[in-house]
């Protein structure tokens, strides 16, 4: 390769940016031009360190091997970056796999020649390490932010200075996002939940922007090169790409701004490099004056929140209707096994299982009904509201043409709202939905309730059915198995119960023309509907599913229970039947015992009225 073009390339390879034009000289003699195919291994993961590669030409995938033997992606690597720096440092082996994603040149500078080089050009060595230091602060710092995302400490090094309101920053090179998200990273680091945590939201939220950029296009405000990018960055990200570059916390302040400056800045970069630029160069498409032209946060954001919710939806729902299935296959399993109902936890009459759970079946089905109905008040939005209603800095025509355009991205009648101004305050189809998810978890709290009652025992309980056993109960009694699936079902709605009075005052505390509390809103109902479908896969696949009835021992408690002297009501009438009641539990004599011997009916006629078959029915009467 020809020196000049190397001096030129080292200049951009921000591990020696500081260098001068004789160092820089002196370093590219030193280095080495290296190709690997497609697939091939640039390092791996324990092998020694032995170089620094700076790329040249093509990509390259850092990954990390489970002890299960999966490969997780940690990062991506493209010209102008660098790996194996660490060689500068220790002596301890890699940490992870570089593997070339296409053909790709690399420069490396092996450690021995850096050494010698070090030991002669002092100055040289300084700049190096420095800026090495810097690095290992800001990685730190990365990972210090997002704890739960082990790909955080493996960004390249390389770096691009942005700048905002506040001044300049330098942005990591890779990043997608840009200096109002990395100031959002670290201001917000509350809830370790960030926005790409629920994919439906990062798409959403690029749906309205490609929505928002054919607009402007129509109404001539960004030109056709400009919108197709952004339009293909937007697709990009509904297709599920880039999303961990939506690095913001779930709850911030600003009423979403972070979010929605996470979503023009990503799409941004991308559409730059679409059109043939860097990440950052904001002249050729500007997050703020192309992205997020004719819009503002607060019609973009809860236009987005309100499509994400009614996708996220969908497969609650489906998660839902799999539960009540489940339900309903045990209704079918259990309809010949005869049980005692009960009522303030005493004897009541005879039923069958199979009745008991098909009621449960039959509540769950009345949510689906109150849940979509709910969900639908998110098809009215505000998009062309722009700060607080009046539509300041967009068209007359924007609010009509961004509306179709969103019906066509998403499919989903989606409508604008007859008054703006009043639409951008207001969160009360928050409240709503919150509410139907909340009620959804207590039937199910409620429900799981009676499992854990059935199943009680099992000597000293009711021990009608049996739970599937999924983990010893007790550190210290041995044989012990706890209904835990029921259990952390409880947990969930509880959980729920907190995020809907948080949705609730939450929309109390909006002000004038705007709600800023929208966030933690957004949040807890994000929250109230994951946990709530991860807790329904739960209770399905590990407990109702694989429940079991006691039919004997369910059949002896009803053959035994004082409750069936109601079934008598009709024939003997309420005073002796309660004297009989009253009689058989003072004595511990069974009701059919004492009406032969009282000689109040025949034995046939007994046995008719109290067959527990025909008590889980109504009955002629004369």
């Amino acid at each position: 390769m020809d020196q000049l073009k190397i001096s030129e390339f080292i200049k951009d390879v921000t591990l020696f940016g500081t260098l001068n034009e004789d160092q820089i000289i002196l370093l590219s003699s030193n280095l080495e031009e290296i190709h690997f195919k497609k697939g091939g291994f640039i390092f791996k993961e324990n092998s020694e360190r032995d170089a620094v590669y700076a790329i040249y030409e093509g990509e390259v995938e850092l990954f990390k091997s489970t002890p299960f033997g999966e490969e997780k992606r940690l990062s991506f690597f493209q010209k102008y970056d660098f790996m194996g720096e660490g060689s500068l440092m220790d002596n301890s082996p890699h940490s992870t796999t570089a593997r070339a994603l296409t053909d790709v040149t690399v420069l490396a500078l092996s450690k021995d020649k850096l050494n010698e080089l070090f030991e002669s050009e002092t100055d040289l060595a300084a700049k190096v390490y420095k800026y090495l230091a810097k690095l290992v602060a800001r990685r730190m710092n990365q990972a210090n932010m997002h704890l739960i995302n082990v790909g955080s400490q493996y960004v390249s090094g390389r770096t691009r200075t942005e700048h905002d309101l506040l001044g300049d920053r330098e942005v990591p090179a890779e990043a997608y996002y840009g200096v109002q998200t990395l100031r959002a990273m670290e201001n917000f680091n509350i809830s370790g939940t960030n926005i790409s945590f629920y994919p439906v939201f990062p798409q959403a939220l690029a749906m309205v922007k490609m929505a928002a950029a054919k607009a402007n296009n129509e109404l001539g405000l960004i030109n056709d090169e400009i919108t197709n990018a952004i339009v293909e960055a937007s697709d990009e990200i509904i297709k599920g790409k880039w999303h961990k570059n939506f690095a913001v916390d779930m709850i911030q302040g600003g009423a979403g701004t972070s979010t929605n400056m996470a979503a023009n800045e990503v799409i941004a970069n991308r559409a730059l490099e679409i059109l043939g630029h860097r990440k950052g160069e904001y002249k050729y498409c500007h997050p703020n004056n192309h992205v997020n032209l004719s819009q503002s946060t607060n019609d973009a954001y809860p236009t987005a929140v309100k499509i994400a919710l009614i996708l996220n939806n969908r497969r609650f729902i489906d998660v839902l209707k799999e539960l009540i299935f489940s339900f309903h296959e045990k209704a079918r399993d259990f309809r010949d096994v005869i049980k005692m109902g009960r009522t303030q936890l005493q004897d009541a009459v005879p039923m069958t299982l199979g009745q008991e759970f098909e009621a449960y079946a039959v509540t769950l089905e009345e949510e689906i009904e109150r849940i979509e109905e709910n969900v639908r008040l998110f098809l009215e939005v505000n998009m062309g509201a722009t700060a607080i209603g009046t539509g300041i800095n967009s068209e007359p025509e924007y609010s009509e043409k961004c509306i179709k355009h969103l019906r066509d991205i998403t499919g989903l009648d989606i409508k604008l709202a007859g008054n703006l101004v009043e639409a951008t305050q207001d969160t009360g189809a928050f409240v709503m939905y919150s509410s139907a998810i909340k009620r959804t978890a207590i039937k199910l709290s409620k429900i799981c309730n009676d499992l854990r009652l059935l199943s009680s025992g099992p000597r000293t309980g009711l021990n009608e059915i049996n739970l599937p056993p999924m983990q010893p109960g007790s550190s210290i009694m041995p044989g012990k198995v706890n209904p835990v699936i029921p259990e952390v079902v409880n947990q969930i709605a509880f959980k729920v119960i907190g995020n809907d009075i948080t949705v609730t005052l939450g929309s109390e505390a909006g002000q004038l023309q705007l709600n800023v509390m929208e966030p933690v809103i957004v949040q807890s109902i994000f929250e109230s509907v994951e946990m709530l479908k991860n807790g329904m896969e739960v209770l399905r696949y590990r407990c109702i599913d694989g429940i079991t009835a006691n039919v004997d021992h369910c059949r002896e408690l009803v053959h035994h229970s004082i409750g069936i002297v109601t079934a008598l009501n009709p024939i003997l009438g309420y005073e002796i039947c309660n004297n009989l009641a009253k009689e058989a539990l003072k004595t511990g004599r069974s009701v059919y015992d004492l009406v032969v011997e009282q000689n109040l009916m025949t034995e046939e006629a007994l046995i008719e009225a109290l067959a527990p078959e025909n008590m889980i029915s109504p009955k002629k009467m004369h």
